[in-house]
């Protein structure tokens, strides 16, 4: 008696489709390629990304790596349809956190987890990944596309992202220059960048908003084309900066913890930052999100950057020749505070003023 056995499932059947995925490599590889860079000039498809050190044009370089995520601003972008822009979200959290430390971005993987690959989808999101390698100067060198059904409903992805700078030895921030009597620039942001977004989005449910509702704040805009708005890329700005004056002492990216996490961080326990709450201009997104949701600006300050995406430390003299450089690269700096001495009790950021929120 024969038996019959049951044959012919493939992958795709189990809802994995390795053609997908090889066509959107097919479809990025123009947007990887736009990232090159002197040290990268490789193709993508390999098992790994190459880096030439000595291309780049480095003497003694210490290395600087930095990962991090969109978080659930994701979710805006997946139920409003738009993918083009959280690309450029991912590179910022990363390279931004790199150059904060004096380091130059050298290059970039990412990591895009779904659970059913749409290439075309894909492809858009990868396209937001390289323009934000572009303006940060770094170069796209290799990534993972996971197709996993099961762990990801239909339409959800994910992203993650990996950046690795390099700095010369001896030219790492922060400065162990740093004294009272420093002042504090701020590098104004373009809205909420990648940090808060759950409680955004808690906000918008109780005001019954959804993502194609016109913007309160933003005339002309829906809520999730301006909410959408992409993380600012400071890293050619403070890197011409840095070189051309000499004279920034520390910096710190206003990211998840907002200005009471993030100041310290860069500072000795013996100093605090007093922040002049009145110089700050706040962008209306985060008025409607107070107003709106009720939100305390103590609550405000610690979760969002309330306008303020970077700030930088530099002696008092020198104030002026770094404002000059950071507006020549076209940034809106402006003078935000001053160290002080910690003294017992005290925390590492202090505040002066009130918001306007």
């Amino acid at each position: 008696m024969s038996e019959t056995r049951r044959n012919g499932l493939t992958y795709s059947d189990a809802g994995v489709d390795i053609d997908a995925g090889n066509l959107l490599v097919q479809k990025i590889k123009p947007a990887v390629k736009s990232t090159r860079r002197p040290g990268a000039d490789g193709d993508i498809g390999g098992f790994g990304g190459l880096f030439d050190l000595k291309a780049a044009g480095f003497t003694d370089p210490v290395l600087v790596a930095a990962n991090d995520g969109v978080g659930t601003k994701l979710k805006i972008a997946i139920e409003a349809g738009k993918h083009d822009t959280v690309g450029i979200d991912l590179v910022a959290m990363c390279v931004n956190d790199l150059v904060v430390q004096g380091a130059e971005p050298l290059f970039f993987l990412d990591y895009f987890a779904t659970g059913a690959l749409d290439p075309d989808e894909g492809a858009v999101i990868v396209e937001g990944i390289a323009e934000g390698c572009r303006q940060a100067g770094c170069a796209l060198i290799g990534g993972e596309t996971a197709e996993m059904p099961g762990m990801y409903a239909k339409g959800d992805y994910d992203l993650a992202g990996f950046a690795v700078g390099a700095a010369e030895r001896g030219a790492l921030l922060p400065s162990e220059s740093l004294e009272e009597g420093d002042v504090i620039f701020g590098l104004a942001s373009s809205g909420v960048h990648s940090n808060g977004f759950s409680l955004v989005r808690r906000v918008a449910e109780m005001n019954g908003l959804g993502w194609q509702a016109p913007a309160p704040f933003a005339p002309g805009k829906s809520l999730g084309e301006a909410l959408l708005e992409p993380t600012r890329i400071y890293v050619k700005p403070l890197l011409a900066a840095i070189r051309e004056t000499g004279a920034i002492k520390a910096l710190a990216h206003i990211t998840g913890g907002g200005f009471p996490e993030n100041i310290p961080r860069v500072l000795p326990e013996t100093l605090s930052a007093e922040i002049d709450l009145e110089a700050i201009t706040v962008p209306a997104v985060f008025s409607w999100i107070a107003r709106a949701g009720g939100v305390a600006p103590a609550e405000m300050m610690r979760t969002f950057n309330c306008g303020v995406g970077m700030i930088g430390v530099c002696r008092e003299d020198r104030l002026d020749a770094v404002l000059a450089a950071l507006a020549d690269q076209g940034e809106n700096a402006f003078r935000l505070g001053r160290i002080v001495a910690r003294k017992d009790g005290m925390d590492g950021t202090v505040y002066k003023g009130m918001i306007a929120l």
